[in-house]
């Protein structure tokens, strides 16, 4: 079956970076918009960042603009999120997610397949 495996999270002092992988098995890949979400415990998975299949369209949330990047390789069945300027309250699990609909997608409801997340924690 369709199987999302994230990587790429850890520990990082504030300020920092990392960059998230998410590559995707048994899924065409690039008829299928990619979405990263975040959840902290207590609270509801929220959207990050989504790309549409053609990497024409992307979006943000406003807590992460100008600081994350989403991209995404079709030859590689890979989306990829690069985290910058890294702050304590990004810390969370972080989730990517494909959807077969259209557009820069926000709604965890809108989205087929889920990764199984991977932890980020930023130190202050």
């Amino acid at each position: 079956q369709v199987q999302l495996v994230e990587s790429g999270g850890g520990l990082v002092q504030a300020g920092g970076s990392l960059r998230l992988s998410c590559v995707a098995y048994r899924l065409t890949f690039s008829g299928y918009t990619m979405g990263w979400f975040r959840q902290v415990p207590g609270k509801e998975r929220e959207f990050v960042s989504a790309i549409s299949w053609n990497k024409g369209s992307t979006g943000y949330a406003d807590s992460v603009k100008g600081r994350f990047t989403i991209s995404r390789d079709n030859a590689k069945n890979t989306a990829y999120l690069q985290m910058n300027s890294l702050k304590p309250e990004d810390t969370a699990v972080y989730y990517c997610a494909a959807s077969l609909l259209a557009g820069v997608l926000q709604g965890t409801s809108q989205y087929n397949f889920w990764g199984q997340g991977t932890q980020v924690t930023v130190s202050s």
